[in-house]
């Protein structure tokens, strides 16, 4: 999450020609089409939030590889790896101490073997649930030796407001939401208890396939947010020690899964105690936001509710209408019985809204 520090902003003065790696996919050495219009003019690649469209591609990647079915991840997986390893201390290789810009080039020859995976993925299981609190750096960046190599554009205001504002990434038709109000310690912040995270599962499941849309215009509303990034960045207080709050680490306790590895393999109790610095941060405060509203996918409601409706989402009831008002006309209306009951039946029913026939007069999408 709020990985905006970590990519920054590329311009066209250090934009890089392998920097087309941050968004590779499955397709190996193949590059979309769609990118040719972005590429056409190198004097206009900087114009373009690379970074941003680069942190959106990892989050939709991350979220296709938690599906069962999905065995490979893509994505700029070089940013992931570079992430966590300035998190996490114990878990950098050795012999890559020195770094420069990109700060991810920091670790770009390292490639851990891929034998042995089920024993791998015990051991990563086991080592993050003995971690203890200080052993997480939540703002690796802020150090001195990092600020010198950092590129001076990158502590810019314009982009340091970008890093701490709440609104959506976008990438072609992928579209995820920056969250930082959750990781408000990355920032020099106390995390508080959280509030509901923004349910955008319909947009996760559309990934520009099906059709030729002009993904400004069918997304209009999340490039109308991200056009007003600067209005919503969140404003909270900056302390010495960053981190979560009291409050934040017993609803984390009591709600949220802290060990990844079975019982067998954990020699320690779990009734680990709230460190004591917990209490001295403060309860901490997220500013009050405008948040868009959910956007869940409902596909799977939707056609259990139309089971026995055919095509239409309409309530099907019109027949049990038409015999309510037969019965209703009494003897005069028995001509009627010959529209219900005989052969023409199935034309009465095809001239009914909703149906096939109705449907076929609609524009195309």
């Amino acid at each position: 999450m709020a990985g905006l520090y970590h990519l920054a902003r590329l311009n066209d003065r250090w934009f890089r020609l392998d920097e087309a790696l941050r968004f590779a996919d499955k397709s190996g050495n193949c590059i979309h089409i769609r990118w040719l219009p972005y590429v056409a003019r190198l004097e206009e690649m900087g114009t373009y939030s690379w970074g941003s469209a680069a942190l959106a591609w990892l989050y939709r990647c991350m979220c296709r590889v938690a599906n069962r079915h999905v065995v490979k991840l893509a994505g700029p997986l070089q940013l992931l790896q570079s992430w966590i390893f300035w998190r996490f201390p114990r878990f950098r290789p050795e012999r890559y101490e020195t770094f420069g810009w990109p700060l991810a080039s920091r670790w770009a020859g390292y490639n851990p073997s891929g034998s042995e995976k089920g024993p791998r993925v015990q051991m990563w299981r086991l080592r993050i649930d003995r971690l203890q609190d200080r052993e997480f750096i939540w703002m690796p960046y802020s150090s001195p030796d990092v600020l010198q190599v950092v590129h001076p554009e990158v502590l810019e205001p314009r982009h340091m407001a970008l890093w701490r504002s709440v609104t959506s990434l976008i990438y072609f038709a992928v579209i995820e939401w920056h969250q930082i109000d959750r990781v408000l310690p990355q920032f020099g912040g106390v995390q508080p208890c959280l509030n509901p995270a923004l349910n955008i599962d319909f947009l996760i499941s559309k990934d520009g396939r099906g059709g030729d849309r002009w993904f400004p215009y069918h997304l209009q509303k999340w490039h109308l947010y991200w056009d007003d990034r600067a209005e919503t960045v969140l404003r909270f207080d900056v302390v010495a020690d960053p981190g979560p709050s009291h409050e934040f680490l017993e609803w984390w306790s009591q709600y949220g899964k802290r060990f990844l590895s079975p019982d067998m393999q954990l020699g320690d109790p779990r009734a680990v105690p709230i460190p004591v610095e917990a209490s001295q941060r403060g309860p901490g405060r997220v500013p009050d936001m405008d948040r868009p509203e959910d956007v869940p996918d409902r596909r799977r409601v939707e056609r259990r509710s139309r089971v026995g409706t055919r095509r239409s989402q309409r309530d099907w009831n019109w027949l049990e209408h038409a015999m309510d008002d037969h019965h209703d006309a009494g003897p005069a209306g028995c001509c009627r019985s010959s529209h219900l009951t005989g052969p023409h039946l199935y034309p009465e029913i095809a001239d009914q809204p909703g149906t096939l026939s109705d449907q076929q007069s609609l524009p195309h999408l």
